[in-house]
């Protein structure tokens, strides 16, 4: 698998990158244990959850699993803080108190002394900016993480995380920004994405199959095995089940007839290869579902098929 520098730094990862958001919920252990050795057999080494995921049973999965299926130092591991449901709602707090105290838990929970990417999960309207960047600071001279990135962030706001963080001032730069990216999403394109390449950060995608859309597994229905059908992941598919998505399945659809491929290989295989991606993020709920995503590392797009998807799909 092809391996990428993330931004101007000096961290490098792969271009797939393995999410673990249904870790420990709707994926058990041997199942996790299993995608793990499909995606290290495949070349790659960027490994990507959070605090939240799953009330921390993700990091618990995956941390059982460091050491055993792959050496600590042969991956890039991250992590993110800032959401979780303590209350039973989402609760979103990005103090420098709950960023620090989510950091020390997550380490305990993937039995690590620090990991190589700590990222704050969203923007916090409630606290003022330069408390949150304190604690990426302190992150990083504690040697508790590597680098530190943003996730969910605007343009704006990205861009005054960047400012705020120049390292000329001795402060830990941003490295990373996370967001949603696929043919379903292409919002970041106007902002996001352009702020990422002038300020030397790299842009990680996340959900590049369209929460899963992509892969036609809705065009007849609601799937009773689908995360669509989890009481987990219900509200986070259903805003793409609408009449312009549909259009834009059933374009993949043609042109991946057209190639020979799977939705799924035309889908990944545009977000992986579009201007100013570093990786995508790709999560599964099976092995074997992961063992088909991993089969776009062999497709590259013909440029005239990229310019009829990015016509169709164009915000």
């Amino acid at each position: 698998m092809e391996i990428r520098q993330v931004g101007t730094s000096g961290l490098r990862i792969s271009r797939l990158g393995l999410g673990t958001m249904t870790w420990g919920r709707d994926t058990d252990e041997h199942e996790a244990a299993e995608q793990l050795r499909l995606f290290l057999d495949a070349g790659g080494n960027f490994i990507d959850t959070a605090a939240v995921y799953g009330d921390g049973d993700s990091e618990r999965v995956l941390g059982g699993l460091l050491g055993v299926m792959a050496a600590r130092d042969d991956l890039v591991l991250a992590t993110k803080a800032g959401i979780s449901f303590k209350t039973g709602q989402r609760v979103v707090d990005n103090s420098r108190s709950s960023l620090l105290s989510d950091l020390d838990k997550s380490l305990a929970r993937l039995g690590v002394e620090h990991v190589d990417l700590w990222q704050i999960h969203t923007w916090d309207p409630g606290v003022a900016l330069e408390e949150t960047l304190s604690a990426i600071d302190q992150a990083v001279s504690s040697g508790r993480t590597r680098y530190v990135g943003i996730s969910n962030f605007s343009g704006w706001q990205t861009a005054r995380s960047a400012t705020l963080q120049n390292p000329l001032f001795g402060r830990s730069p941003i490295s990373t920004t996370q967001n949603e990216y696929s043919l379903l999403n292409r919002k970041v394109e106007r902002e996001v994405m352009p702020a990422a390449v002038e300020l030397g950060i790299g842009f990680l995608a996340w959900s590049p199959l369209g929460r899963g859309v992509l892969t036609g597994k809705y065009r007849a229905g609601l799937p009773s095995d689908s995360r669509g059908a989890s009481p987990h992941f219900a509200n986070f598919i259903e805003p793409y089940l609408d009449d312009r998505s549909s259009r834009i399945v059933e374009a993949v659809f043609v042109a991946a007839d057209g190639l020979g491929l799977s939705p799924l290989e035309v889908s990944l295989a545009w977000v992986r290869d579009a201007p100013g991606v570093t990786s995508s993020i790709v999560g599964a709920r099976t092995a074997a579902q992961l063992r088909g995503i991993l089969t776009a590392e062999d497709v590259t797009l013909p440029a005239p098929v990229r310019e009829a998807l990015d016509d169709i799909s164009r915000n």
